[in-house]
């Protein structure tokens, strides 16, 4: 992973967690999402054939299912430029319109951080 020396420790980490997701599962985005408590949640593309789920929407469905009230940060590790308005409607959703959404390169470089608002 390239360093990104501006990046909190905390946020790297949900970067690394997406990262990994990705290259173990062998999906197109891996993603992470860290709530209130920081405590983090990981997920990885889902495509069934009855069920089709991004990896973002995924860990935010993971953090609800696991009782997390609120969001502190996102990161989405994807070939995409950006996250989908979809995947920031999620975050959104749960975290509020100014949780930070960290948008990584595959290698893990942080190309762009927005809002989930």
């Amino acid at each position: 992973m390239t360093e990104t020396p501006a990046l909190d420790p905390e946020d790297r980490k949900i970067v690394t967690l997406a990262r990994s997701a990705r290259a173990r599962n062998g999906v197109p985005e891996g993603a992470a999402v860290r709530d209130e408590t920081g405590r983090t949640y990981v997920a990885g593309t889902v495509a069934l054939d009855s069920l089709k789920l991004s990896a973002l929407r995924t860990a935010v469905a993971m953090a609800v299912a696991s009782g997390a009230k609120s969001l502190e940060a996102a990161a989405v590790v994807t070939g995409a430029d950006s996250a989908s308005d979809e995947d920031r409607a999620a975050v959104r959703d749960l975290g509020g319109p100014g949780t930070p959404v960290l948008v990584a390169s595959p290698d893990g470089t942080v190309r762009a951080t927005v809002s989930a608002g």
